[in-house]
Parts: C-alpha cells; structure tokens; sequence
C-alpha cells in the first residue's frame, strides 16, 4: 500500500520471543500516529496458523529458540502470500543479512537503531504494493497472450478446413469440368477436317492443359496432398521441385524411410521448409541448399541451411518481418521451437518439435497450423523475412 496509508493502518505479524522487545517496536510504530494492529508469535506452529489471517507485514527476529528468521522466510514463501519480510535482530552479521536478502527478505535492521524502523517498514511495504501490481500485470499479460494464441490456433484451424474444402471444391468440381473440356476438344481435333478449326481446337487443348495445371497448383498449395505419402516423401520432392524451378542446387539427407508423428507437426515442418526454401530462392542469391531431417531422443530436427549472402543484422527488427516469427509462432502450436543463424557464409534454420510419447499425445489436441494467403510453391512463392 502506498505510504499515506501505512500511516493510518498497520497490520504487523511480529516473529519475537522477547516481550519487551515486542513492546519496544509497537510502540516506536505507533508514535506518529498510525493505527497499528500487531500480534506477537515465537514459535513455527503459531506462526503458521497466524499466517492465515491478513497482514501487511512481517517482521521476524533472526534466531529464536527452535526457529529462525530464515525458516519463516521460507515458510512465507512456500504459503503463497506475498507479503513483505523485514528481519529485525539484535546482532547480524553482513553475511547473514546478505543471505537474507537473497533469500528474499525485504529489509533488515538492528534493534540497536530503531529509528530506522517505521520508514524501513513503510518502504518495503511500498515496494510490495509495486511488486503486487507489477505481478498483476504479469498474470493478465500472459493470460492476455494465452487467449491470442487460442483465438490464433482457432482461426489457422479454420482455415486448415476451409481451404481442405475448397481443394476438394476444386477438385470435384472445376477439375471435373476441365477434364470433360479436355475430352470433348480431343475428339473435335480427331474429328475436324478443318485447317483453321484444327488449329483453334490445338491452341484450345493448350490452354485447357495449362487451366489443368494451375487447378492442380492451386489444390496443392491450399492442402498439399504429397502429405499423405508421409513428410520424408512430401520433403523429397519439394527439395527435387526447388532445385528444378529455380536451378539452385538443393539435396534432401535423411536416414528415415518414414516416421510416425503427431498430428499437425507434418504440416509445421512442411511449412517451415516451404518458407526458408522461398527466402532462399527470394533473397539469399544461395548455389546450394541442404535439408538435413533427424529424429533423436525424441526430438524431430530439420535444419535448412545454403551457401548465400546471409541475413543483413536488421532483417529480423524491420517492419513487416513475419517469416521467421510466422515460423517460429507454428512451431509453438506443436511445443517446438526455432533456432536461426546467419552470416556472411550463408544461413541456417533448425526447427525442432519433441515427439516423445506425451508431446504426441499433446500435439494431436492442437489445431493444424497453415500458412497465410500469401504462401505459394516453395520455388515460387511464400512470405519475405
């Protein structure tokens, strides 16, 4: 509490076998007036049942017969209450009270100079008030942030599903509808006799071939299907795309045919691929690029690193860098996280997602993460830093 009203009210949870020394305190505290509620306790077990009650304070003599400042320090602690500690002892040495004070204790005084006693109380009371607040603070911070994460995994998942819908949209239907153009303009080209017709009917189909394609992209990149074959084989050919859209060399290494993982850490890891080949082919002016996949003591690894100009000191500080934080925001909706280093030799990116039984059993609650609207092709698309 603030200052002014430690000196109207005062509740002080006194930790002393001296009676007189007791008297002696209450007395310098209630000199300027302040109403003043304090209760003399000497051993643990009254200590303990006097902590029940409210108080805005405890002060604690340093050794007492079977008990100890310290030990009531601990106990405090241990209840959960946050109330400030002031040690007040007739002899302390400066390693005790420095001990103390990392131990947690607010203050400490001598009896032999008391008058230091009421604004040393106010003092740590003042500070506790600002710790109170500043903890306050701290819990709606992270509840804050825990909600945004909820409301984010949320939305990701509902985009997971729409865009799963309008693939097989796209699919059954608009594919579909192509394929049947498809047929009908082969069977006018086998059956016109026309030079001219022949022709529209060939620059048709070419077209028809190229809508076919793009319809294929499209499906790709709202739900990619190469998925289903397991990530080894999904991150085989995205390697053997890359390196054939953009002819920047690009290897796969793994020793895993196949692995068993969790429920949305696929997507995360394809994703993740996708992106830093998409920054390597955008910005990194990299010959190479190396994806090495590992599973070890539970923990998935994938590290994407290229031979380029690397990172400039402020790429990640600049307004509008989502793509490594993008990453590194999907990697926690699977407990994983994302390591990034650069320099003029090149840059590297690690994700790792522990896969141990329990994170298995965590990571299938979790909504599927998705990139946003902007992700395309790892050779031709995707988010910048």
């Amino acid at each position: 509490m603030p200052i002014h009203e430690s000196k109207r009210s005062l509740r002080v949870l006194h930790l002393e076998d001296s009676e007189v020394d007791h008297e002696l305190a209450a007395a310098l505290l209630a000199r300027d007036g302040r109403s003043l509620a304090m209760l003399r306790v000497d051993s643990e077990a009254a200590f303990r049942a006097a902590l029940e009650e409210d108080w805005d304070l405890v002060l604690s003599d340093y050794n007492l017969p079977g008990f100890s400042g310290l030990a009531a320090l601990e106990i405090l602690h241990a209840s959960g209450r946050l109330l400030p500690f002031v040690i007040l002892s007739g002899e302390i040495g400066e390693d005790v009270a420095v001990q103390a004070m990392r131990a947690g204790a607010s203050d400490y005084l001598l009896k032999s100079n008391l008058t230091r006693l009421a604004p040393a109380l106010d003092r740590a009371i003042e500070a506790n008030e600002t710790r109170r607040a500043r903890n306050a603070a701290d819990r709606e911070l992270a509840a804050s942030k825990q909600r945004l994460s909820e409301l984010a995994r949320h939305l990701q998942s509902s985009i997971e599903r729409e865009r799963a819908a309008i693939a097989r949209e796209i699919h059954d239907d608009v594919g579909g509808s192509l394929a049947a153009l498809k047929f009908d303009l082969a069977w006018m080209a086998r059956h016109a006799h026309d030079a001219d017709v022949q022709a529209r009917v060939a620059s048709a189909l070419e077209m028809t071939g190229h809508a076919i394609e793009a319809s294929q992209r499209i499906m790709h990149n709202l739900r990619p299907a190469i998925l289903e074959q397991g990530l080894v084989a999904a991150l085989q050919w995205m390697a053997q795309r890359f390196e054939k859209r953009t002819g920047i060399a690009c290897s796969f290494r793994t020793s895993h045919e196949h692995l068993d993982l969790p429920q949305g850490v696929p997507l995360v890891a394809y994703r993740a691929v996708q992106e830093a080949l998409t920054n390597v082919s955008k910005h990194a002016q990299a010959r190479r690029v190396t994806i090495d996949l590992s599973l070890a003591r539970g923990v998935l690894s994938i590290e994407i690193s290229d031979d380029g100009r690397g990172l400039p000191a402020d790429a990640l500080a600049k307004a509008g860098s989502f793509g490594i934080r993008g990453l590194r925001e999907r990697a926690e909706t699977v407990s994983g996280w994302v390591d990034l280093s650069s320099s003029a030799s090149g840059t590297m990116i690690i994700l790792s997602v522990p896969v141990s039984q329990a994170q298995r059993v965590k990571a299938a609650t979790r909504a599927l993460i998705d990139d946003d609207s902007e992700q395309h092709d790892p050779s031709a698309w995707g988010t910048d830093l």
